[in-house]
């Protein structure tokens, strides 16, 4: 699938993308991707019981892109956390920042080289 051309290269993206076209390398990392498709930059500042001193909080600071309102990556970790893990959790805050949109970004259609 090709989502973003370039003056010069095709870009599709994977993990990280390498492309080489006309001699040029390209590369896209996966959070650019994301910033392009809507995710912004979230933190959560989660405080969560001792599992041995339940009267006892600890804190723990996630930070992933996600999708606000709904933040599925989010809840996903959260829903790992109730699942897996044994301190339960207090409270969680969330703070989101989108970084990039799409009106943002803009595609050159001249690229000029100097020596």
């Amino acid at each position: 699938m090709i989502l973003l051309r370039l003056s010069h290269c095709e870009v599709t993206f994977g993990e990280q993308i390498f492309l080489q076209t006309n001699g040029v390398a390209c590369m896209v990392a996966v959070d650019f991707k994301r910033q392009l498709e809507g995710y912004g930059l979230t933190t959560a500042n989660i405080l969560y019981r001792l599992p041995d001193h339940p009267v006892l909080l600890q804190a723990y600071v996630w930070q992933n892109y996600d999708i606000a309102p709904e933040f599925p990556e989010l809840r996903k970790f959260l829903d790992f956390w109730s699942r897996e893990l044994e301190g339960p959790l207090h409270s969680v805050k969330v703070a989101h920042r989108q970084l990039v949109s799409a009106s943002e970004v803009r595609t050159i259609a001249t690229e000029f080289h100097l020596n």
